[in-house]
């Protein structure tokens, strides 16, 4: 059904084969090489921004270890995931609390390390920081809406209305704190670049009357994520990502671009990784049914929880597929006793029809939201091992 060349090389394949050879099953291979690239390449068609790897994409030490030594910064969760940083020594400068739901004796936790640079959406939010991190460093997420282009859509948890933004800014400054920009986020795998410019254009607004009527000169503003990695549906390259942003920002903002800040996680770590599932069995619920069954030992709760909806689609190929095998239309499922626990139904995947039970499947660019999505025991599954290639 898919091409394994168009998500990995003969080079990695060949290197990913031998690596994972003898590893039990379900497990996820990272490629630290790709995600080498990949930072590399965001860097280069963004060369004004400043680039925030988002941890939670995949929070693994050996990335972690490599973007820090290359310079990234990181946007932060929780306090959890600052611990895990500061394992590489990288400065509290090059570190911020995205998070704009937090507790505030994290504020102060933060705060207390040296950051001073939190998200914020709200006026209880602004008012912990005001008291347990003073002085800081304030921008405000808003509402961009993003359902329909985005396969995993992010805005109604998170961001506020622009006009509120102005408000949280104004009270911001009258706290004693700093204004500093606004962000937004357009969707995690957003195929519309367009929705970049509407989300530039309220920032736009936002900096021009805020300056105005206030005073307050805003001086940065954090786009988020929303960059592709290789899945099913197809999506346009980078570099088009990359001109077309970079002109909606000129439009904007003329030869005056404000500090840009990104905060890839998908598309640097996505493309990076491989996940390895067995065949526990295949059935087929009556003797005509045309499609068949095939329980594998990963699933849902096991590393794949954003097939919720079919809504990320992950090539998956085998250790059977061949130009001469005939290939029948299935239904994948995971291995627990929970009704939830079926990946793709509606998708109309195709694979071998002579899988048995103890073959492969490789769900490919599964480096993203996989593992550190895994349950730690449902139906008393060990949570999914990840991988360092």
């Amino acid at each position: 059904m898919f091409n394994r060349q168009d998500y990995v090389s003969d080079v990695d394949w060949q290197r990913f084969l031998q690596f994972s050879e003898k590893l039990e099953t379900p497990n996820i291979v990272i490629n630290l090489n790709k995600v080498r690239t990949n930072f590399i390449k965001l860097k280069d068609s963004f060369p004004y921004a400043r680039i925030f790897y988002a941890i939670k994409a995949n929070p693994g030490e050996p990335i972690l270890k490599m973007l820090s030594e290359q310079g990234s910064c990181f946007d932060l969760a929780s306090r959890y995931e600052l611990d895990l940083i500061q394992k590489f020594n990288v400065e509290p400068e090059r570190l911020s609390f995205g998070n704009t739901i937090k507790k505030a004796k994290d504020i102060k936790y933060f705060y207390d390390k040296g950051i001073r640079m939190f998200a914020t959406d709200s006026k209880d939010d602004l008012k912990n920081i005001a008291e347990f991190a003073p002085g800081s460093k304030i921008y405000v997420r808003i509402l961009v809406e993003n359902s329909v282009t985005a396969d995993w859509p992010l805005s109604r948890k998170f961001g506020c209305h622009p006009d509120m933004a102005y408000d949280l800014l104004v009270m911001a400054r009258d706290l004693g704190l700093t204004p500093f920009g606004i962000s937004f986020h357009v969707g995690s795998q957003q195929r519309d670049i367009g929705q970049w410019n509407d989300a530039i254009a309220k920032t736009k607004y936002l900096f021009n009357s805020l300056e105005e009527e206030e005073g307050i000169r805003l001086s940065m503003i954090d786009m988020g994520g929303g960059f592709p990695a290789s899945y099913v549906d197809p999506t346009n390259d980078l570099s088009e990502y990359a001109s077309e942003i970079t002109r909606y920002l000129h439009d904007d903002f003329g030869d005056e671009i404000p500090e840009i800040i990104l905060e890839p996680g998908r598309s640097l770590v996505g493309d990076s990784g491989i996940l390895t599932s067995e065949i526990i069995l295949t059935s087929r619920k009556n003797n005509t049914a045309l499609a068949r069954w095939v329980y594998v030992d990963a699933g849902k709760f096991n590393g794949l929880i954003e097939t919720l909806d079919e809504s990320i689609k992950y090539p998956v190929i085998t250790n059977k597929d061949s130009p001469t095998e005939k290939e029948g239309e299935v239904i994948i499922a995971g291995p627990t006793c929970d009704s939830m626990d079926i990946m793709y139904e509606d998708s109309k995947y195709k694979l071998p029809v002579s899988l048995k039970s103890g073959d492969k499947l490789y769900w490919l660019s599964t480096g993203a939201y996989t593992s550190t999505y895994a349950s730690i025991a449902f139906n008393g599954f060990p949570p999914i091992k990840t991988y360092f290639m």
